[in-house]
């Protein structure tokens, strides 16, 4: 069984044990939370598609921990100008383990 999630504006594809990282969340850790947005339900070989979300259905996950993901470089330059800059920037995320599925 499996169910494609809508989470921040992005879709995550989840499973029963499986570790996700989402944007953070106001949340604390160890706190059970529902994600309601389910788009897509698939259970062997029945499948639900949602228009847009799936009614009666939603995935349980539990809260890991927040934290802040590896810094990225953002380097600008113009070629014979002299001109260049660079910035860094690191994203704070929320990790989440997905306990059940609930249709």
């Amino acid at each position: 069984m499996y169910a494609i999630i809508k989470q921040g504006g992005r879709q995550y594809k989840v499973t029963p044990g499986l570790t996700i990282r989402v944007d953070r969340l106001e949340a604390e850790v160890g706190q059970e939370i529902t994600l309601n947005e389910v788009l897509f339900l698939a259970d062997g070989e029945s499948y639900r598609v949602g228009a847009p979300t799936v009614q009666g259905t939603a995935v349980k996950a539990r809260v890991l921990l927040h934290d802040r993901a590896k810094k990225i470089l953002v380097f600008k330059k113009k070629r014979r100008k002299g001109y260049h800059k660079a910035k860094g920037h690191r994203q704070d995320y929320t990790a989440l383990k997905i306990t059940s599925i609930e249709a």
